[in-house]
């Protein structure tokens, strides 16, 4: 998840510089395809299936479609707002997974997280209200990201013990790949739609070359993703996603110079905090559960 954590917001940060050059539907249909070709000499080599468990095929399915549109929301509001205030955003996530743990999953949720839950909601809402005034309703676009990808990771979590993780990104590649290229075909006679770049750009070199980069990021990224919700709850993994925020603050102010203004700032220190501490708690819970539960 550390890993994910680093490597997930270099991919938004490439996403962002290619921001007003490419197409939405174009860049994430190249991401997706980028992916498939990454994942299809280890399937190749290493023997796995291309098939997925006939009880899993409509949850893959469904998670394809979840991080389709979640990559299209992510990538305009980067279009919009600084990349730490984007991601940070976008940390309402966490808070929504632990809830979703807890009715879907039947995850144990106490008291004191669930008060850190609403601590670090407060935190978000504090960087949204300086955004909201910049851009508008955009700062509102990653909220929506949180959402879609707070059940994308319920899913995720749902399949991840049945399903090798190479081998279902490879899966959602193709998947993405079928639902993707009609739409761009659709592009070329009806570019936009409902503010939604549906058409194909002439691109130069470096363009292409942040395309791949991005495709690259992402499948390793989320390959990263699907292992940790394979070993660990979604409730212990989620806090440790905050550790992409200040890693998106580097990021945003290395490549682009942006900073968070004094409220985003702490915002995004409640937000951590509380984070941190449903972490530290979520480990403690872990360690009297296993002294309580006898070996067998």
């Amino acid at each position: 998840m550390l890993g994910f954590c680093i490597v997930a917001p270099l991919g938004d940060a490439v996403a962002k510089m290619l921001s007003g050059s490419v197409g939405i539907v174009q860049l994430v249909l190249v991401r997706f395809t980028v992916q498939v070709f990454l994942l299809a000499p280890f399937i190749w080599v290493t023997g796995r299936a291309w098939r997925m468990p006939a009880h899993s095929w409509h949850l893959v399915v469904l998670r394809t479609v979840l991080h389709v549109l979640g990559i299209g929301m992510m990538v305009s509001a980067l279009a919009h707002l600084e990349l730490a205030d984007a991601v940070a955003i976008a940390f309402v996530m966490p808070f929504i997974m632990l809830f979703l743990g807890k009715l879907f999953l039947k995850e144990e949720v106490g008291a004191r997280r669930i008060l850190a839950s609403i601590v670090g909601f407060g935190g978000t809402l504090l960087v949204i209200q300086p955004a909201f005034e910049d851009v508008g309703y955009w700062a509102l676009l990653p909220v929506g990201v949180a959402i879609n990808f707070a059940f994308f990771m319920l899913i995720t979590r749902r399949i991840a013990k049945d399903v090798d993780p190479i081998s279902m990104q490879a899966v959602s590649g193709g998947i993405a790949m079928l639902i993707l290229v009609p739409i761009v075909i659709f592009g070329s006679f009806q570019t936009n739609v409902v503010g939604v770049d549906l058409g194909w750009r002439d691109l130069g070199a470096f363009s292409w070359g942040l395309l791949v980069l991005l495709g690259i990021f992402g499948t390793v990224a989320h390959l990263l993703m699907t292992w940790s919700l394979r070993y660990a709850p979604s409730a212990t993994l989620a806090p440790m996603q905050y550790l992409e925020i200040p890693f998106a603050t580097a990021f945003g102010f290395l490549l682009f110079g942006d900073f968070p203004d004094d409220m985003a700032l702490l915002g995004i220190a409640m937000t951590i905090a509380s984070g941190l501490y449903i972490l530290v708690r979520e480990e403690k819970l872990r360690r009297i559960q296993a002294i309580e539960t006898p070996a067998e």
